[in-house]
């Protein structure tokens, strides 16, 4: 063996029991990794299981009964709401209750004893078009089950899209880059804000400073929350002018949901930050949030497919509460009024991480 080897295999041998030396690494390298894989087994699917529908049955007869009782004995769907009117649709697929409505037409039974074609309307989310699409091809197939039994009439399923008529693939991700990619670089910058004073040597001027520990949080998070209203702007216009995709409600109600979320997040960041002796540490501990909380969010795969423990934990997720606030204004034109109290988790997060951060620096300072 060389010289060099040798020196380039001590190298290596410190390095390894530098890492393994801190608990904080050995955690780092191991702790997310259980997670991420757990997370993504669960999360990342897109098979199909208690899609949340809504029923509109104008025919309120046997036949359309029999069709009902198909769907709602497949594990596929989950009925959360019966509509009288197909004006209600609108407003149960609006606020994220049901991914599709389903609408028999009230010559349903009529049409079969005839021997027509009875028609019934699936009305599509097209905020979320590849699961809804999915799972009105299984209505599809329940029709199509229930044609054997029919001599000479059919039904048929006729699909129609809201929010998004031509399903383009940009009106879905879109607006939800507007929140996330603001999320990560505000959590970044917060994160690393006080461990990069530590590594510049001028956190020693902090602790003699005449600065009182809330005005330090304050000043530490003005400029991540101006910098992720910034970026959120950079993508809003990219959106509207490059992509094309017509902003359908108001501007400051987008705006004011993004503030909440933001401020939200900026107390993870200097949370971490306080917590956190180096850089390298304060950036792969938000990695640790971020990974999860984007794959929580419902952004990628929706939560109506995550498994009920699952489900349960993106309460406390603020992006996913956010992402569907923000998608509601923009492609679905709601007012303020609509989204705000979907918005109380992203409350209670920023309620709680801004005091967290505090705490932390207190305790550091």
């Amino acid at each position: 063996m060389t010289k060099r080897m040798i020196r380039l295999k001590a190298l290596v041998k410190k390095e390894l029991l530098a890492t393994l030396k801190e608990k904080t690494s050995r955690m780092i390298l191991v702790g997310p990794l259980l997670l991420y894989i757990i997370l993504f087994g669960y999360i990342a699917s897109f098979n199909l299981d208690r899609v949340p529908y809504a029923l509109c049955d104008l025919s309120g007869s046997e036949a359309s009964a029999q069709f009902v009782r198909a769907v709602d004995n497949n594990k596929i769907f989950n009925r959360v709401a019966t509509l009288h009117s197909v004006n209600q649709v609108r407003a149960v697929m609006d606020d994220g209750e049901a991914l599709l409505s389903v609408v028999i037409e009230p010559q349903f039974a009529q049409h079969l004893s005839e021997g027509k074609s009875a028609q019934v309307q699936v009305v599509i989310d097209g905020r979320n078009s590849t699961t809804a699409q999915l799972a009105a091809g299984y209505l599809s197939q329940i029709a199509q089950s229930m044609n054997a039994t029919l001599s000479g009439a059919s039904e048929s399923v006729k699909t129609r899209f809201l929010f998004n008529p031509n399903l383009i693939t940009q009106w879905f991700i879109m607006p939800g880059m507007i929140v996330m990619l603001s999320m990560l670089q505000v959590v970044v910058l917060s994160a690393l804000s006080v461990a990069r004073e530590r590594e510049q040597g001028t956190f020693e001027q902090l602790l003699v400073s005449p600065y009182t520990t809330l005005e330090l949080v304050l000043a530490k998070a003005v400029v991540p929350v101006l910098v992720g209203l910034f970026q959120s702007t950079l993508i809003f216009l990219v959106d509207l002018f490059w992509f094309e995709i017509p902003m359908g409600g108001s501007v400051l109600a987008m705006y004011f949901v993004l503030f909440l979320f933001i401020l939200s997040v900026v107390g993870l960041g200097l949370a971490i930050s306080a917590y956190s002796q180096t850089m390298q540490q304060g950036l792969l501990i938000a990695f640790v949030f971020l990974v999860p909380m984007v794959l929580l969010s419902g952004l990628f795969a929706p939560v109506a497919n995550m498994p009920r423990l699952i489900e349960l934990l993106t309460y406390a997720d603020p992006l996913r509460f956010t992402l569907l606030a923000v998608r509601r204004i923009y492609l679905a034109g709601a007012p303020l009024s609509a989204v705000l109290p979907s918005m109380w988790p992203v409350i209670a997060m920023a309620a709680l991480s801004l005091p967290a951060a505090y705490h932390f620096f207190k305790k550091r300072l």
